[in-house]
């Protein structure tokens, strides 16, 4: 089964704890601290594996948990730092982050590799703690969350070459003739159901892949029919052949027809259009086909080749595969993601507001409600087991400026204040 679209769910590990301990050697009186760090969390890696054609591998298996960093140990031990945790994807995957619809890596080369979460910190021991007035400090740090974020990947096929035209027109016949590829053929729409690929040897020492993807039909770009699911894979293309009926023989007419499916493409992505294009008129071993290429060459504006053929006889096929192999010498590849030209160096200045630690609610039942990722990332690397801790995360808190901003809200004496799943007593 070809899967192109898979939505998953990444969590990096979390660091491990840091220790509180005291040395405690038979002639050593009074040791000091000897509580060890953490390890860090592991990563999240997404890695190229060039064998993988389909993104099948995330259609069951949607969750990934790497694991956490080792606890600190005493005698000043560090834990272990956790193995990073590798998941294989195919050429040309995207990642995108459901949250903020930023593309998080674009994998596209054999071995290439991206971290896609990162693991947290290991909490620090009481050793780090020691100050000349405090030298035996029962603090320590749990370990920082690791992140976590939910994804979209896609599958963009890595072709130089993209078959594009209404269903019916003889693109799986073109692909089967000039390669290797061998996609269902049948007398009906919609035969093709699922991309296919093929590699296309010129025989001039030249060669290239080209991809034949399920028949367009307008209002494709909305989603109607078959091929909107599939038109993401002709952004990698750098050249496109659209195929056209030639012979009319479902009683279309062929500019009709090359004017429906350049707009579908352009209203998909305006960036089709700065795509070279060739148009191959196929079937022209039928009647008729002769009068309607004159006729489409009166109506067309644009100044495309034009490559009469029969993908079923063979005729003009060397002559399409000579042009398609010069366009491309001289095509660049298209990125999907604007860049900047090499050598150009350029300075924005944006203004963003300074990032608020924490937010202030109230519940129904009069609660007042603090939240926040970094009074939640402070909160999870508390160890509230041990007093020192607890007095610490109070005066972090102070210093963020929360107890002020209660008073702010009418926070009094007896108040319940929650964060996340557990609830305080405010005392001013």
């Amino acid at each position: 089964m070809f899967l192109d679209q898979a939505k998953v769910y990444v969590k990096a590990g979390d660091g491990g704890n840091g220790m509180v301990a005291f040395r405690r050697e038979k002639y050593v009186p009074n040791g000091g601290p000897a509580g060890g760090d953490g390890g860090n969390g592991a990563d999240i890696i997404f890695e190229v594996e060039e064998g993988l054609r389909t993104l099948m591998d995330f259609r069951y298996n949607k969750h990934f948990k790497a694991k956490r960093g080792e606890h600190g140990m005493s005698k000043n031990q560090h834990g272990r730092n956790a193995e990073e945790m590798v998941v294989k994807v195919p050429p040309g995957t995207v990642v995108t982050d459901d949250e903020t619809g930023a593309v998080v890596a674009d994998l596209t080369e054999h071995g290439q590799r991206a971290v896609i979460a990162r693991g947290g910190r290991g909490g620090r021991g009481n050793t780090r703690f020691a100050t000349p007035a405090n030298p035996a400090p029962e603090l320590s740090e749990n370990g920082e969350p690791g992140q976590e974020r939910n994804l979209t990947l896609e599958l963009k096929l890595l072709a130089d070459v993209g078959l594009v035209g209404f269903p019916s027109v003889g693109k799986s016949t073109l692909l089967s003739v000039v390669s290797a590829a061998k996609p269902k053929i049948a007398e009906y729409h919609f035969t093709t159901i699922t991309p296919n690929l093929g590699v296309v040897d010129t025989g001039d020492g030249r060669s290239f892949v080209m991809a034949d993807l399920p028949g367009l039909i307008e209002g494709a770009h909305e989603g109607i029919g078959l091929g909107h699911q599939f038109l993401r894979h002709i952004e990698r293309t750098r050249v496109i052949v659209h195929v056209i009926d030639m012979s009319a023989m479902e009683g279309r007419d062929p500019y009709d027809d090359y004017l429906k499916i350049n707009e579908e493409l352009k209203q998909y992505n305006m960036r089709f259009t700065e795509r070279p294009q060739i148009i191959v008129a196929n079937k022209m071993d039928m009647p008729d086909s002769e009068a309607n290429l004159e006729q489409f060459k009166e109506k067309l504006q644009e100044k495309y080749p034009i490559f009469p053929i029969s993908a079923v006889t063979r005729q003009g096929l060397r002559e399409l595969l000579f042009e398609i192999a010069d366009v491309l010498e001289k095509t660049p590849e298209f990125p999907l993601e604007a860049v900047e030209e090499e050598g150009e160096s350029r300075i924005v200045y944006r203004h963003q507001k300074e990032e608020i630690g924490f937010n202030i609610t109230r519940d129904p039942d009069g609660a007042f409600v603090v939240s926040g990722p970094k009074i939640e990332k402070l909160f999870k690397m508390t160890d509230f087991t041990r007093d020192e801790n607890v007095r610490r995360f109070a005066r972090q808190l102070r210093g963020m400026g929360v107890d002020d901003a209660l008073r702010e809200r009418g926070a009094q004496d007896g108040d319940t204040i929650r964060l996340l799943d557990f609830e305080f007593e405010f005392i001013d």
